[in-house]
């Protein structure tokens, strides 16, 4: 399977796509300004051929154990080694409304102890056996996963444990403190981050109460939770029947399942209650937050709107449409804002998407005083993406970047992992990777303005600027009716 990948990727351009962290601090005044590389033209670019693009990825075997629990395997024997992935259906989104934030403390509390294994002895044993665990849901995620890696040789062994951890947790009280003390520490540090309080009002300015809009749950919540809430959330949703497990590695299917049988074919099926989702309400018009912080010396600015679901028509066009945009350290947001004005160390631009609409955001921290300049030529790159035909070259480049990264994300086992989990969450046909390149490839100059012109229209933006009110107010309220920040 390794050499077919290799092949993939020697036969596009690669070009490593290198990542921009997005800076807090405040970026001290420039010098004396250099000539304008907006306009810079990138040399040495060859085009990809759409021939090198037509590949067929190593299908996963399958097999279903009695009690319901769907395997697929990707079998690779060049190492000695594994890894697995259970995902269980449900996630954040399944939390009872007034208890968001169960699921995550439910997998992060999963390896703290069963019915047969202190905490300290599952911790113990994995290590003996070389082996790793992690477990992680979030507050808006449609499903938590579990992560498992070590030597082949410790598999039937290393699942004994994990099989154990994930039927019998015991959600011990003691660690279910621990977690509640962490858990106020690390809200009281990410709650004095300005871009931490741009992207919180952000998403509850687009969701408001729908639980696509929570990054953490309230303190509140987490203090209010007992063992019975996890315990409740495990049993309802922890079932073999409402879960599948990847795999990949040094094993066969026949192996793999005789060990998933050993020690998971006496856990029972149950009825799992279907997932409703409150109705989602997107505003739908232009509206400006601002959170004050009085004295600030920059202010933390997030534009955006509703996007798209992660099984939506317009998905290509969105990926290249956001590169051009901002989603590389060449994309224009950051040729303008950072390189060509300097108003920041970092801007960029992102969207998500998942069973339900997620966002497209443009997020930057830039100094106070250049505010007013930084999100007028943050709203002309938008304006220009949406009515301006992208150049032959830019268009080119993006695709060959894209491609590039995807060829090489074949070379890691948790990509696979995460490509396979994409396409069985989503229900995609078994050539969905197959003929991702070609499908970027296809996306045209017109695919781009519409999208742009769609899902970034002026009229339905939502600004939100952390940052000194007094200073920036009436910057701000020229984009859009003036919110309440609460």
């Amino acid at each position: 399977m390794m050499k077919k990948m290799l092949s993939f990727v020697s036969a596009v351009l690669i070009i490593p796509a290198l990542a921009h962290a997005q800076a807090t601090g405040v970026e001290p005044s420039p010098g004396p300004q250099p000539e304008s590389v907006r306009r810079v033209k990138l040399k040495g670019k060859v085009p990809v051929n759409p021939e090198t693009l037509r590949v067929r990825l190593p299908r996963p075997q399958e097999a279903t154990l009695a009690n319901g629990l769907q395997v697929y395997l990707l079998e690779d024997r060049k190492l000695p080694t594994f890894h697995l992935r259970f995902v269980i259906h449900g996630g954040g989104v399944a939390d009872p409304p007034d208890k968001r934030g169960v699921a995550m403390v439910t997998a992060s509390l999963l390896r703290e102890g069963t019915k047969s294994r202190t905490s300290r002895e599952i911790a113990e044993q994995l290590a003996r056996l070389g082996s790793s665990m992690s477990a992680s849901a979030s507050p808006s995620s449609i499903e938590s996963t579990v992560s498992v890696a070590g030597l082949s040789e410790h598999l039937d062994a290393t699942l004994e444990i994990v099989a154990d951890i994930l039927r019998n947790p015991t959600f011990p009280q003691v660690e279910l403190d621990k977690f509640k003390a962490r858990f106020v520490s690390q809200l009281q540090y990410q709650r004095s981050l300005p871009s931490f309080i741009a992207q919180e009002h952000f998403l509850r300015a687009i969701y408001r109460d729908h639980p696509g809009g929570l990054i953490v749950p309230s303190d509140e919540v987490i203090a209010a939770l007992e063992w019975e809430d996890l315990a409740r959330y495990h049993a309802t949703y922890y079932r073999p029947n409402n879960m599948f497990v990847l795999a990949y590695g040094d094993v066969s299917l026949k192996d793999l399942v005789a060990m998933l049988e050993r020690v998971f074919g006496s856990w029972k099926r149950e009825k799992v209650p279907g997932l409703e989702l409150p109705t989602l309400s997107p505003p739908d018009e232009a509206r400006v937050f601002i959170i004050d912080r009085p004295g600030s010396v920059q202010t933390s600015l997030r534009v955006g709107a509703l996007g798209i679901d992660r099984r939506s028509s317009d998905y290509f066009a969105m990926v290249v449409m956001n590169y051009i945009l901002g989603g590389s350290p060449a994309s224009r947001l950051f040729t303008n804002l950072r390189e060509d004005k300097g108003y920041t160390y970092g801007v960029s631009s992102s969207f998500t998407g998942s069973t339900f609409p997620g966002i497209v955001v443009t997020a930057t921290d830039v100094r106070t005083e250049v505010t007013e300049d930084a999100l007028r030529e943050l709203m002309q790159e938008l304006e220009r993406i949406a009515h301006e035909p992208v150049g032959d070259e830019e268009l080119e480049h993006a695709k060959r970047a894209l491609i590039g990264r995807f060829a090489l994300s074949l070379e890691s086992p948790q990509a696979l992992l995460s490509n396979l989990a994409t396409q069985k969450i989503y229900g995609f046909p078994d050539d969905y990777w197959d003929t991702y390149p070609q499908h970027l490839e296809a996306v045209t100059k017109e695919d781009i303005q519409r999208v742009a012109r769609k899902y970034y229209a002026a009229d339905r933006l939502q600004v939100v600027a952390v940052g000194d009110e007094r200073s920036i107010r009436k910057v701000l309220e020229q984009y859009g009716t003036r919110e309440s920040s609460n």
